[in-house]
């Protein structure tokens, strides 16, 4: 939980956590980091993840409304997956409803997040009104200009100080839709097992232990046993399963899903009822 410390008149003022979510990898992120710890108090820093596939703004959108969205209110969350540093993007920080605000480059990997926990405003940053005096990398804002917005707003400043309104990019994630025979969706994220998380509620699977058809795509259809757990599924099978997300996931038992279908994110998913086998 966020914690404080001490002002000169005594009383203790409570500095909120930062999060960091990123595609840059450890190294860059112990460079912003740096920054941080600067203005910060010790532990007031959180990881979610430096992992994030590179340059791929809609899962990161996913994985930050997911990763972040149960972080106590007033919490700041940097988001730094941004194929387009240098460009036209422009660079903001988001003020939520519940005192959070979200802080990154304005191409849709915030406002998932954002919607969740309630807009309010947004301003586009500017380095002289931030308080950053030194060079700007073209190639390194997450350091030079994001890190230091956020120690302005965990110390304290206003968001109306750090640059003028900007109306943010409202970039939706995609939405699944639903036929008389089938779910349709997308692939939304591949986890680092190999499971693909669609974007299909859970709610929307009918119970039962029947198997179900998968088609990625194009793809020849492929059948898949309903599991409740990955230990329901033999090694090796294909399973579909309600993931920690609340989405159905298509897993394979001690395997990668992703390399045994060659499935990418973005792609099309669609999942109906398996035909029932033929009688000899």
């Amino acid at each position: 939980m966020p914690g404080g410390h001490a002002t000169r008149a005594g009383r203790l003022r409570v500095v909120p956590l930062v999060t960091l979510s990123t595609d840059i990898g450890w190294e860059y992120a112990a460079q912003m980091k740096a920054v941080l710890a600067r203005g910060l108090p010790f532990g007031h820093i959180v990881d979610l993840s430096h992992e994030i596939r590179p340059h791929a703004v809609r899962e990161a959108a996913f994985l930050l409304r997911h990763m972040a969205a149960d972080y106590p209110a007033g919490t700041i969350h940097v988001a730094i997956v941004d194929p387009g540093v240098g460009g036209s993007r422009a660079p903001v920080a988001l003020e939520c409803r519940n005192g959070s605000f979200l802080v990154g480059p304005d191409n849709g990997v915030l406002w998932p997040l954002a919607r969740t926990l309630g807009f309010v405003r947004a301003v586009r940053l500017r380095r002289e009104q931030v308080g950053v005096t030194g060079p700007l990398s073209p190639t390194f804002q997450g350091r030079d200009l994001f890190a230091p917005a956020a120690v302005a707003l965990a110390n304290g400043r206003p968001l109306s100080s750090l640059g003028p309104a900007q109306e943010p990019s409202r970039v939706e994630l995609p939405r699944p839709r639903r036929t008389p025979r089938a779910m349709i969706g997308e692939l939304v994220h591949i986890d680092r097992f190999g499971n693909l998380i669609t974007n299909l509620p859970a709610a929307w699977d009918p119970p039962g232990r029947s198997p179900a058809e998968l088609v990625l795509s194009r793809r020849a259809p492929r059948r898949l046993a309903r599991a409740r757990s990955y230990s329901d599924l033999e090694v090796g099978e294909l399973g579909l399963l309600v993931s920690s997300f609340g989405l159905l996931e298509v897993a394979q038992r001690e395997g990668s899903a992703a390399e045994r279908l060659g499935a990418e994110t973005g792609e099309r998913v669609e999942l109906r009822p398996a035909a029932s086998p033929a009688r000899a």
